[in-house]
């Protein structure tokens, strides 16, 4: 690995303009301070997810991360693997291999805090206030969870099956809002996959939804094949739902045209209306002035924190990681018995950005699930 590495360096104003630039946090431009350790990432995924993330980038402060040295460029966050290559912290040994939340380039300097068996916490200075969730970093050989073969499927789907299924508790929790089905956009994408599926589980328990998927007219059938929706529509289909009956809207698009038009079909109907992601990004858009409820930003960090709490008001952190560890190993049987996800690997720094500006564009397959390696 080169000792100046690479990144992808986005214009945060624009993220069409992106570009390859030298990584902030290789060998020849930063030298390790006491305490910090450097990991040499050598793979990661980018989904549908990674474009939320830039979207969101000021308000939810998913820029500050990993700062590009130019407050105008923002590092595109996204999630692999990685190998400790250098360490002046005490527990994080040469040669480990980490799982967690990197910079989409070729290496990251943290410093290790909370060091564990299991891991550690980056204590950067400018990740303190951040959400603790994305500051974990997992020895592998320490992961339950981990399996060397299905490193891919854990790559692209792990992050947001974690959002899928604090996603269903939040909504299983407030009794679905009183509503008979939940509405999800984008249904295609993985996260809406995966919040389905955590869905379809609860099927023939008193006050189970009705599960309905929204997508383009090309992915219907893909959807369909999928087993858990009751219901896959395309966007232009959407006026043939009874707009009477009551409804959780889920806005995994973030399409500002098409959650106005499904707040003005289902208007006093709709019983809760919550934005998770921004696949349509350049269609992102005010929320205000729409009929029905107004919408909600969904953070999972947030539900991940209410939940951890000791018992009574939440179950603990240790149940926590219990129950998301015994879902993830029921849904990641289902995607390989079902072909749900073929993981594809690019590598070179070019393909990455190439990649990037694929998923910006909507250029991605539903199936595919890409893995990234910038090394080289």
């Amino acid at each position: 690995m080169s000792e100046h590495g690479q990144r992808i360096l986005i214009d945060r104003a624009d993220l069409v303009q992106s570009r390859l630039g030298p990584d902030p946090d290789a060998p020849a431009q930063r030298p390790l301070a006491p305490g910090q350790a450097r990991l040499a990432v050598e793979a990661f995924s980018l989904t549908a997810n990674n474009i939320t993330y830039a979207a969101f980038g000021e308000a939810m402060k998913y820029w500050q991360f990993f700062p590009a040295g130019d407050a105008a460029l923002g590092c595109l966050p996204v999630w692999g693997f990685a190998t400790v290559a250098e360490s002046q912290a005490e527990g994080v040994p040469v040669g480990r291999r980490v799982w967690g939340y990197y910079p989409a380039g070729t290496h990251l300097v943290v410093t290790p805090s909370k060091v564990s068996a299991w891991g550690f916490m980056d204590g950067s200075e400018h990740r303190r206030e951040l959400a603790a969730v994305y500051n974990q970093y997992v020895f592998c050989d320490a992961d339950p969870g981990w399996r060397p073969e299905l490193e891919g499927l854990q790559a692209v789907l792990r992050p947001l099956f974690m959002t899928a299924f604090l996603l269903d508790d939040f909504l299983a929790d407030n009794g679905f809002f009183g509503a008979r089905q939940v509405l999800l956009s984008s249904a295609s994408s993985k996260t809406a996959q995966g919040t389905a599926y955590c869905l379809a589980k609860r099927r023939g328990m008193p006050g189970a939804p009705r599960i309905v998927g929204l997508t383009s007219a090309a992915h219907v059938e893909f959807v369909r094949s999928l087993g858990c929706y009751d219901a896959v529509l395309s966007y232009d289909q959407l006026n043939t739902l009874e707009a009477q009956t009551p409804t959780v809207y889920v806005d995994f698009a973030g399409d500002a045209e098409l959650r106005r038009r499904i707040h003005v079909h289902f208007a006093d109907a709709l019983t809760f209306s919550s934005s998770i992601g921004g696949t349509h990004w350049h269609g992102l858009g005010s929320a205000r002035d729409l009929p029905g409820p107004r919408p909600v930003l969904f953070f999972a960090p947030a539900q991940a924190k209410a939940r951890s709490a000791p018992p009574p008001q939440g179950w603990g952190a240790d149940e926590l990681q219990r129950r998301m560890g015994q879902a993830w190993a029921q849904f990641i049987e289902q995607v390989k018995s079902g072909d749900w996800v073929r993981i594809v690997m690019r590598p070179g720094p070019q393909a990455a950005l190439q990649a990037y500006r694929d998923a910006l564009a909507g250029r991605t397959e539903p199936r595919e699930g890409l893995m990234l390696d910038m090394r080289g």
